[in-house]
């Protein structure tokens, strides 16, 4: 078994590009058409510029990321994560949809609904909504 990039899931990718801190190299393990659903706004985000602005907003909201669980299985894997958003603890979870050796789909969830509303608050102004 190698460990080249190309041997490892688009989720394992990504995930290891977040943890380095890596913005460009997590998008780049995502298909053009990405979509990318919030925990906290209704319509998904389409594509990789979107995603990179908001994975933007994401690293300077959090503090203490880390990944503490990883699940796989044959309809897509599950990175689940902890965080601060202010004085707030928060759990939440990556789910990851891939195929052709690309993340499809992008779905983040967060815990508890203090954290996610924190989190809205923080990032809509580095968004611009």
């Amino acid at each position: 078994m190698t460990d080249s990039a190309t041997d490892r899931s688009a989720a394992a990718r990504f995930r290891a590009a977040v943890e380095a801190g890596d913005i460009d190299a997590a998008v780049e393990t995502c298909a053009d058409d990405v979509e990318f659903r919030s925990p906290v706004v209704h319509r998904p985000y389409q594509g990789k510029e979107p995603l990179r602005a908001i994975l933007h907003a994401v690293f300077s909201v959090f503090s203490g990321f880390r990944y503490v669980a990883e699940y796989d299985g044959p309809d897509g894997h599950v990175l689940e994560f902890a965080a601060h958003v202010g004085d707030r603890e928060t759990q939440g979870i990556d789910l990851i949809r891939e195929s052709g050796g690309q993340v499809r789909e992008l779905t983040v969830m967060v815990r508890p609904l203090s954290a996610a509303e924190e989190l809205r608050d923080r990032m809509a102004p580095l968004l611009g909504a």
